[in-house]
């Protein structure tokens, strides 16, 4: 009798494992390949657009205007820089000085960051609890390739996965999704630990193809362009990539999404 006891309970613990393994693995939300999204950052919120996901601001966008738009059956990823500091913040009081290297350029008041300093961690880590506590679905982290920019500090490739993959485990330890920002050199080393990508001009630069790992995942691929194409929508449709034109501003003042 003790032996059956035995092999019933040896059943019992593998279904909950299977279970535990299969609820965490659904536990935030994972837009597949040609989910339809709008990406405003700056300006009066229009919410007019009938899309599966919406790309916000995770400072500027109330509470109340992520609850509006998911009881409208949207998803709201929420934004954020993770690889540099922006000097309009309020949470940046706590970044060493030594922390903070060269200007984005083209970006006023906006610096990269050392991403192996520990204080760095613990204060994207904050964001990723604000992004939570707020009630947005997924997070997009800003600046994640500062390894292939002049950002001051010796950054290696495996600084910016190490960093990453952090950011990664802290959105999911909160059951929110998160996408991989550019950094395209990378994509095959994380595309397992993000939930989707987000991109701006890969036609642009004809790097397009460094996001099918993405793509062979039924992973979406949130993708922007700049300028004006005529075949903009040919390629998109053809590698399954959700894109639009829109303003270098993210100001919502234009949008022209690909069918």
């Amino acid at each position: 009798m003790l032996s059956q006891f035995r092999h019933h309970k040896f059943h019992l613990t593998a279904l909950f494992v299977l279970w535990s393994t299969n609820t965490v693995a659904e536990a935030w939300y994972q837009p597949s390949v040609r989910t339809s999204w709008q990406w405003q950052l700056q300006g009066q919120l229009d919410t007019r657009y009938n899309v599966d996901v919406y790309d916000v601001d995770l400072f500027d966008t109330s509470v109340e205007q992520i609850q509006s738009l998911q009881r409208q059956n949207r998803r709201v990823i929420c934004y954020f820089s993770a690889g540099s500091v922006e000097d309009w913040r309020d949470d940046i009081h706590s970044i060493p000085t030594g922390a903070i290297g060269k200007p984005l350029d083209g970006w006023a008041g906006e610096r990269w960051l050392d991403i192996r300093n520990k204080q760095v961690w613990r204060t994207m880590q904050n964001r990723i609890k604000l992004a939570a506590k707020k009630g947005c679905d997924g997070i997009e982290p800003d600046n994640v390739d500062g390894y292939q920019n002049n950002s001051g500090f010796s950054l290696t490739a495996q600084d910016q996965i190490t960093f990453n993959r952090f950011l990664a485990q802290s959105a999911h330890i909160l059951e929110l999704s998160i996408g991989l920002k550019n950094s395209l050199g990378i994509v095959p080393e994380l595309v397992g630990d993000f939930d989707f990508a987000v991109n701006e001009q890969c036609l642009e630069f004809h790097e397009c193809d460094l996001l099918m790992p993405f793509v062979q995942q039924n992973k979406a691929v949130f993708h922007a362009e700049y300028q004006a194409s005529s075949d903009l929508c040919k390629p998109a449709k053809s590698m399954g990539f959700s894109t639009l034109l829109l303003p270098l501003a993210l100001d919502g003042s234009f949008r022209k999404a690909c069918p």
